[in-house]
């Protein structure tokens, strides 16, 4: 198995584990994690459809952290 086969498996055991989180925002880390992971892989061996889809992904677990990180903040501000 090469360094490439490895980020491959490393990438899918990433996503399965973040199925499994009950808690979203640790969901989305571990998938965006493996959502990168399996760009690089996708870009290593040239498969563009995986990376632009995995990419994109990567891009919605980002935007959707921000957002619950930006609701935590105005929320611990409206407490005191």
């Amino acid at each position: 198995m090469n360094i490439v086969e490895m980020l491959g498996y490393a990438a899918s055991i990433m996503i399965a584990l973040s199925l499994t989180m009950k808690n979203i925002v640790k969901l989305r880390v571990l998938n965006f994690v493996g959502c990168m992971l399996f760009t690089t892989y996708a870009l290593l061996i040239n498969a563009w459809p995986v990376a632009v889809t995995n990419g994109f992904i990567a891009c919605v677990n980002v935007y959707f952290l921000i957002k619950k990180h930006q609701e935590k903040t105005s929320q611990q501000s409206l407490v005191y």
